[in-house]
Formats: C-alpha cells, sequence, structure tokens
C-alpha cells in the first residue's frame, strides 16, 4: 500500500553545505525541526557508498517515520526499500520507473514547465519538482521558473507540487499565492548554524 506523503517541508540534502556536521545528523536535526520528507541526492558516489549512506540515513528517517526520497538512482531506492525515487528530465521516464518499482512506491519528477508536469503525471508521477523558483547554487544547471508559471503547473495538474530552487525565509512567502503543496529547500536548512532552528522557522512561514 502506498503511503501519503505530506509535501510541505521537504529537504534535498547537499554534503557540501553542511557546515562541522555530518549528513546523518544533518538529516536528524532537520527532521526534528520539521522536515515532512528526504530526498538524499548523491550525484558524484560510487554505488556502494551510496548505499551505504542511504541505508544509514533510512534508520534515521525509519526512526521518525518520515519517507525517504532516493534521488535519480531506482536500484538504490529498491536496495534499501526506500519510500520512492525522484527524476530529472534526463533520467529514466516516470512510466518505465512505475513498472520498474510497482504501484506502492513514490514517484517524483522534476519540471519546469506545465506540459512536463503533465506528462509526468499522465505517466503515473505522484508528485512534481517545480524549479528552479529563485536563483540556486545547489543545481546551476536549473532552468529559472516563474512564480506565475508555477501557479499554472499547479493548476493544470491534481497531483501535489513541490517548489524548489533557491527558498528561504526571506521569499518563501511570495510562494503563496500558488497554493502549492510543499517548498523543498538544501542551503537555507543545512547551511544553517543551528539546522532544527532553520527548518521550524521555514516550516512556520510556509504554513502561515
Amino acid at each position: 500500500m502506498k503511503i501519503n506523503i505530506d509535501y510541505s517541508l521537504y529537504l534535498v540534502t547537499d554534503r557540501d553545505v553542511l557546515v562541522d556536521i555530518d549528513i546523518y545528523n544533518a538529516v536528524e536535526e532537520a527532521i526534528k525541526g520539521g522536515v515532512t520528507v528526504v530526498q538524499l541526492r548523491e550525484k558524484s558516489l560510487g554505488t556502494l557508498e551510496f548505499y551505504n549512506i542511504a541505508l544509514k540515513v533510512k534508520n534515521i528517517t525509519d526512526k521518525y517515520n518520515v519517507p525517504l526520497i532516493i534521488n535519480d538512482r531506482i536500484d538504490i531506492a529498491q536496495a534499501i526499500d526506500a519510500a520512492g525515487v525522484h527524476l530529472g528530465q534526463n533520467d529514466m521516464p516516470a512510466g518505465i520507473a512505475r513498472l520498474i518499482m510497482g504501484n506502492n512506491k513514490i514517484i517524483g519528477v522534476s519540471t519546469s514547465t506545465l506540459e512536463q508536469a503533465q506528462k509526468a503525471e499522465a505517466q503515473g508521477a505522484d508528485y512534481v519538482g517545480v524549479g528552479a523558483i529563485f536563483p540556486t547554487t545547489t543545481k546551476e544547471d536549473a532552468k529559472a521558473v516563474s512564480i506565475s508559471c508555477l501557479k499554472e503547473i499547479k493548476m493544470g495538474i491534481s497531483i501535489p507540487v513541490v517548489a524548489i530552487g533557491g527558498i528561504n525565509e526571506r521569499n518563501v512567502d511570495l510562494l503563496k499565492i500558488a497554493n502549492i503543496d510543499g517548498i523543498a529547500v538544501v542551503s537555507d536548512i543545512l547551511s544553517k548554524k543551528s539546522i532544527k532552528a532553520a527548518a521550524e522557522k521555514l516550516g512556520t512561514l510556509f504554513k502561515l
């Protein structure tokens, strides 16, 4: 049976932005601060190292009953029995991923246009990530997406929409007009001195 996910505060990991803390403690602090879903993103690791890290992170997310999504790697997601996988436009098509993973796993797709979002939904995606909404240094190849386009995507599909890209406590209010289901955050949580407090603040601001 597929789990229902609260996408409101969606953490995407990036070990490069961590300051004096490892990925495991960072994820746990973020969850304590209210993160509702974690995506483990490791673009540069070999399979064994990614698997070992994913297994340890899943032990933490399981402890707090928070779903773990694996970026790109369907094999890693299956190997550790993660909640699901998140795919980019150059990754495995969502429809094929669904055939591989079955109906009980979560599949998310990165999109930047209404057409891409509608295609993802038609192929069986459970949610879409839309961005980059604001300038970001953690994904330099991300296309810019206006808030009006974000709103158009939200109105044009029936699955949840999560905004990503440069979201922080100063601009999160601007997203409320789009009535989205969640915000995906990297730096404005993980690079902070107190990860827990940063997550709490962003979560509160988004839900206000």
